[in-house]
């Protein structure tokens, strides 16, 4: 069997007055995330290390934010022509594991639907999605707060 690993990163800036939506949850904040899509950096490191796994080139190739057909887009919806895409060329998605990196809100309580919602993109089980999330302990712009990223390695086979 042909097995390959990715990873991916993304951060976004946060900002008011925007929903913040995170592995396709929406959260109840008062703030969101600053990007032409819906800005869903976990989705979004998700997206690169498949990508990455399969070679393929990343994200911004496939959805440059130059282009007004993914203005607000959802990030799900591109999870899933990523997932089109390493299909086409005969891989298969074994596991994918990622981390949130946010002081605020707290990320645990959505874990499970943040799964569930995964899940439900990429053909995966929940229990195939290792999902955490953690704190910058204070450090930079994501510990004051200003910033949240995500982490994320996949790994793919060709049977």
């Amino acid at each position: 069997m042909n097995l390959r690993i990715g990873h991916g990163y993304d951060i976004h800036r946060v900002v008011a007055g925007r929903p913040l939506v995170l592995g396709g949850v929406k959260f109840d904040t008062d703030f969101g995330l600053d990007g032409h899509s819906d800005a869903d950096c976990l989705t979004h490191a998700i997206c690169d290390a498949l990508l990455g796994a399969a070679g393929l080139p990343d994200i911004g190739h496939f959805f440059p934010t130059t282009d007004p057909a993914y203005k607000d887009a959802d990030s799900q919806v591109l999870l899933r022509r990523v997932v089109a895409e390493i299909t086409k060329l005969g891989y298969h998605i074994s596991n994918l594991d990622a981390t949130v990196i946010a002081e605020q809100p707290k990320i645990a309580p959505h874990l499970a639907a943040m799964k569930t919602a995964l899940a439900q993109s990429t053909g995966l089980l929940p229990d195939e999605i290792g999902l955490k999330a953690t704190t910058n302990e204070g450090a930079d712009d994501i510990g004051r707060g200003l910033a949240i990223a995500a982490h994320a390695v996949a790994l793919i086979h060709r049977p």
